[in-house]
Parts: C-alpha cells; structure tokens; sequence
C-alpha cells in the first residue's frame, strides 16, 4: 500500500475515535449543542480521510507523487485547527474561535482543491529521455 494511503487511512481511525469520544460525550451530558462539531469530525475526518486512502491505494501511481503528501499534510494540519476550535466554539461558547475556524477550513478547501488536481492530472510518468514507456 502506498505510504500516502496508509497514512490516511491511520489518520482516519484516529479522527474515528476522536468522532466517537464527541458522541459519547454527547451522549452521557445530555448536552447535544456540538452536533455539527461532531458531524464535521467523523465525515471530514473518519469518512474523507478514508476515501482519500482508498483512493490513493486505487492510484498508486498518484500516490508517489510529491503532491500526495502536500495534500495529506495540508489537509490534515486544516482539520488540526478547524475540529477543535469548533468544537470548542459550540461546545464551550467560546465565539471568539470562529476566525480560527474559518482559517482551519480554508487550509481543508485548499487540501480538497488539491485533491481535484491530483484526481484530474495525468499519471504518465516521464523517462529521462523525455518518453513515456507508451510511447518509445
């Protein structure tokens, strides 16, 4: 499996965990006022993490590719900032976290943008001649 993969797919079962502490904590308050927190934490990073893996195993070829790991890296590094800042926001009212949000998600649009670059490029590789194997 490529590394690219791997690492989403572990970073995913994490942001799972995480996903399902916030339900549990849900759960056992009572309090369900951090939902949308919640809901963000498993399909941005359980679920997307995991298609983005699934993907990449698909796509071995646009996995090594260097902007594999800039899209894991940036993407991830959004959801670090994005996910607990809103959950803090709606969980403990701290508003003033929305900026922090906003620059989170901007990172993850950014990450997800990558993304449709790497879905829509072309996997063929260049030799040193300057041929694909297709082609000489």
């Amino acid at each position: 499996m490529p590394k690219v993969s791997n690492l989403f797919f572990k970073t995913a079962v994490v942001w799972l965990i995480l996903g399902i502490g916030a339900g549990l904590q849900m759960a056992i308050s009572g309090d369900h006022g951090s939902f949308p927190a919640h809901a963000h934490i498993n399909l941005l990073g359980w679920v997307t993490s995991a298609l983005f893996g699934g993907y990449y195993a698909l796509n071995p070829a646009k996995a090594e590719r260097k902007i594999a790991m800039i899209h894991y890296g940036l993407y991830n590094v959004g959801l670090v900032i994005m996910l607990p800042a809103l959950y803090l926001m709606l969980h403990g009212g701290y508003s003033a976290l929305e900026p922090v949000v906003a620059a989170g998600s901007l990172l993850v649009a950014t990450a997800v943008l990558i993304f449709a670059f790497v879905v829509f490029s072309s996997t063929s590789v260049r030799s040193v001649s300057g041929l694909s194997p297709a082609t000489r």
